[in-house]
Protein backbone atom coordinates (compact mmCIF):
# COMPACT_ATOMS: atom_id res chain seq x y z
CA UNK A 1 0.00 0.00 0.00
CA UNK A 2 1.51 3.45 -1.11
CA UNK A 3 0.52 6.42 1.14
CA UNK A 4 0.75 9.86 -0.36
CA UNK A 5 0.12 13.09 1.09
CA UNK A 6 -2.56 15.33 0.09
CA UNK A 7 -3.04 13.85 -2.95
CA UNK A 8 -5.33 16.19 -5.31
CA UNK A 9 -7.50 14.25 -8.36
CA UNK A 10 -5.41 16.40 -11.28
CA UNK A 11 -2.56 17.49 -9.31
CA UNK A 12 0.99 16.17 -9.42
CA UNK A 13 1.72 13.67 -7.34
CA UNK A 14 4.38 13.46 -4.28
CA UNK A 15 6.07 10.88 -6.05
CA UNK A 16 6.48 12.88 -9.45
CA UNK A 17 7.28 16.30 -7.64
CA UNK A 18 10.26 14.60 -5.82
CA UNK A 19 11.80 12.95 -8.77
CA UNK A 20 11.32 16.04 -10.83
CA UNK A 21 13.18 18.23 -8.02
CA UNK A 22 15.12 15.27 -7.53
CA UNK A 23 16.30 16.35 -11.52
CA UNK A 24 16.84 20.25 -10.26
CA UNK A 25 13.20 21.04 -10.86
CA UNK A 26 12.99 24.21 -8.20
CA UNK A 27 9.22 24.71 -8.86
CA UNK A 28 8.80 21.13 -8.55
CA UNK A 29 10.16 20.86 -5.69
CA UNK A 30 8.33 23.75 -4.07
CA UNK A 31 5.33 22.18 -4.65
CA UNK A 32 6.55 19.29 -3.14
CA UNK A 33 6.87 21.50 0.07
CA UNK A 34 3.78 22.95 -0.18
CA UNK A 35 2.21 19.28 0.22
CA UNK A 36 4.53 17.84 2.96
CA UNK A 37 5.68 21.13 5.25
CA UNK A 38 2.25 20.59 7.20
CA UNK A 39 2.65 16.75 8.71
CA UNK A 40 6.23 17.30 8.76
CA UNK A 41 6.35 20.70 11.41
CA UNK A 42 3.55 18.63 12.82
CA UNK A 43 5.50 15.89 13.72
CA UNK A 44 8.61 17.99 14.26
CA UNK A 45 6.65 19.70 16.97
CA UNK A 46 4.94 16.53 19.05
CA UNK A 47 8.44 15.49 19.16
CA UNK A 48 10.40 18.88 20.38
CA UNK A 49 7.49 20.45 21.40
CA UNK A 50 8.64 24.02 21.10
CA UNK A 51 7.26 25.70 17.74
CA UNK A 52 9.67 28.21 16.88
CA UNK A 53 12.49 25.45 17.48
CA UNK A 54 10.35 23.35 14.68
CA UNK A 55 9.99 25.70 12.72
CA UNK A 56 13.96 25.76 12.69
CA UNK A 57 14.14 21.88 12.49
CA UNK A 58 11.40 21.69 9.48
CA UNK A 59 13.35 24.14 7.44
CA UNK A 60 16.34 21.75 7.75
CA UNK A 61 14.51 18.82 7.08
CA UNK A 62 12.91 20.26 3.83
CA UNK A 63 16.81 21.16 3.10
CA UNK A 64 17.79 17.93 3.62
CA UNK A 65 15.03 16.77 1.38
CA UNK A 66 15.89 18.59 -1.47
CA UNK A 67 19.56 17.38 -1.44
CA UNK A 68 18.14 13.73 -1.27
CA UNK A 69 15.88 14.19 -3.64
CA UNK A 70 17.97 12.25 -6.48
CA UNK A 71 18.24 9.70 -3.96
CA UNK A 72 15.00 9.10 -3.55
CA UNK A 73 13.36 5.30 -4.16
CA UNK A 74 10.34 4.62 -4.20
CA UNK A 75 10.56 1.40 -4.61
CA UNK A 76 12.17 1.08 -0.89
CA UNK A 77 9.41 2.94 0.46
CA UNK A 78 6.75 6.05 -0.32
CA UNK A 79 7.61 9.29 -0.08
CA UNK A 80 5.74 10.72 2.74
CA UNK A 81 7.17 7.62 4.90
CA UNK A 82 10.12 8.86 3.62
CA UNK A 83 10.09 12.75 4.47
CA UNK A 84 8.66 11.88 7.36
CA UNK A 85 11.88 9.39 8.52
CA UNK A 86 13.74 12.38 7.85
CA UNK A 87 11.71 14.69 9.87
CA UNK A 88 11.88 11.95 12.79
CA UNK A 89 15.44 11.52 13.06
CA UNK A 90 16.44 15.51 12.96
CA UNK A 91 13.55 16.06 15.99
CA UNK A 92 15.02 13.58 18.21
CA UNK A 93 18.52 14.47 17.56
CA UNK A 94 17.52 18.05 18.14
CA UNK A 95 16.17 16.65 21.42
CA UNK A 96 19.34 14.75 22.04
CA UNK A 97 21.21 17.75 21.76
CA UNK A 98 19.63 19.82 23.71
CA UNK A 99 19.56 17.44 26.64
CA UNK A 100 23.27 16.33 26.25
CA UNK A 101 25.15 16.21 29.40
CA UNK A 102 29.18 16.13 28.87
CA UNK A 103 30.15 12.84 30.65
CA UNK A 104 30.29 11.18 27.67
CA UNK A 105 27.90 8.45 28.81
CA UNK A 106 24.98 10.33 27.65
CA UNK A 107 26.25 9.53 23.92
CA UNK A 108 26.42 5.97 24.47
CA UNK A 109 22.96 5.85 26.29
CA UNK A 110 21.34 7.42 23.38
CA UNK A 111 23.28 4.99 20.64
CA UNK A 112 21.42 2.61 22.24
CA UNK A 113 17.92 4.13 22.64
CA UNK A 114 18.10 5.22 19.27
CA UNK A 115 18.53 1.67 18.25
CA UNK A 116 15.89 0.45 20.61
CA UNK A 117 13.95 3.10 19.37
CA UNK A 118 14.73 2.68 15.85
CA UNK A 119 13.49 -0.96 16.06
CA UNK A 120 10.27 -0.33 18.01
CA UNK A 121 9.37 2.07 15.00
CA UNK A 122 9.98 -0.44 12.70
CA UNK A 123 7.87 -2.76 14.51
CA UNK A 124 4.96 -0.45 15.23
CA UNK A 125 4.98 0.08 11.59
CA UNK A 126 4.75 -3.29 10.30
CA UNK A 127 1.81 -3.83 12.78
CA UNK A 128 -0.02 -0.38 11.46
CA UNK A 129 0.53 -1.87 8.19
CA UNK A 130 -0.79 -5.27 8.73
CA UNK A 131 -3.59 -3.51 10.50
CA UNK A 132 -4.88 -1.17 7.85
CA UNK A 133 -5.02 -4.15 5.51
CA UNK A 134 -7.74 -5.19 7.62
CA UNK A 135 -10.41 -1.93 7.76
CA UNK A 136 -12.93 -1.52 5.04
CA UNK A 137 -11.65 0.30 1.62
CA UNK A 138 -13.44 3.43 3.10
CA UNK A 139 -11.86 3.41 6.64
CA UNK A 140 -8.24 3.20 5.13
CA UNK A 141 -8.59 5.85 2.86
CA UNK A 142 -9.63 8.20 5.37
CA UNK A 143 -7.63 7.55 8.05
CA UNK A 144 -5.08 7.46 5.63
CA UNK A 145 -5.68 11.05 4.78
CA UNK A 146 -6.53 12.32 7.97
CA UNK A 147 -3.35 10.68 9.53
CA UNK A 148 -0.51 10.50 6.86
CA UNK A 149 -1.72 13.01 4.43
CA UNK A 150 -2.56 15.16 7.60
CA UNK A 151 -5.99 16.91 6.24
CA UNK A 152 -8.92 17.78 8.67
CA UNK A 153 -12.06 15.42 9.04
CA UNK A 154 -14.03 18.35 6.97
CA UNK A 155 -10.83 18.18 4.22
CA UNK A 156 -11.30 14.63 3.96
CA UNK A 157 -14.93 14.59 3.24
CA UNK A 158 -14.33 17.14 0.60
CA UNK A 159 -12.00 14.46 -1.02
CA UNK A 160 -14.18 11.44 -0.59
CA UNK A 161 -17.21 13.82 -1.14
CA UNK A 162 -19.02 12.11 1.62
CA UNK A 163 -20.34 14.22 5.13
CA UNK A 164 -18.43 15.35 7.76
CA UNK A 165 -20.48 12.86 9.78
CA UNK A 166 -19.50 9.75 8.01
CA UNK A 167 -15.82 10.65 7.66
CA UNK A 168 -16.04 10.68 11.81
CA UNK A 169 -17.81 7.48 12.14
CA UNK A 170 -14.94 5.94 9.76
CA UNK A 171 -12.35 7.72 11.63
CA UNK A 172 -13.86 6.47 14.91
CA UNK A 173 -14.66 2.80 13.87
CA UNK A 174 -11.21 2.35 11.85
CA UNK A 175 -9.34 3.42 14.85
CA UNK A 176 -10.73 1.09 16.73
CA UNK A 177 -10.41 -1.44 14.54
CA UNK A 178 -7.02 -0.68 14.36
CA UNK A 179 -6.64 -0.60 18.30
CA UNK A 180 -7.95 -3.99 18.48
CA UNK A 181 -5.89 -5.38 15.55
CA UNK A 182 -2.82 -3.85 16.55
CA UNK A 183 -3.96 -5.81 20.53
CA UNK A 184 -4.34 -9.08 18.45
CA UNK A 185 -0.51 -8.66 17.14
CA UNK A 186 1.09 -7.57 20.60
Amino acid sequence: MVISARAVPGAATPELLIRQAGRGDEQAFTEFCDLVAAPVLGLVTRVIRDHAESELVTRDVLLELWEQAPLFDEQHQPVLAWAMTIAHRRAVDRVRTACADRDGQTELRWCFDEVVQTTVDRIEDDMVRRSLTELTDSQRRSLILAYYGGYSTREVSEILDKPVGTIETRLRDGLLRLCESIGDQS
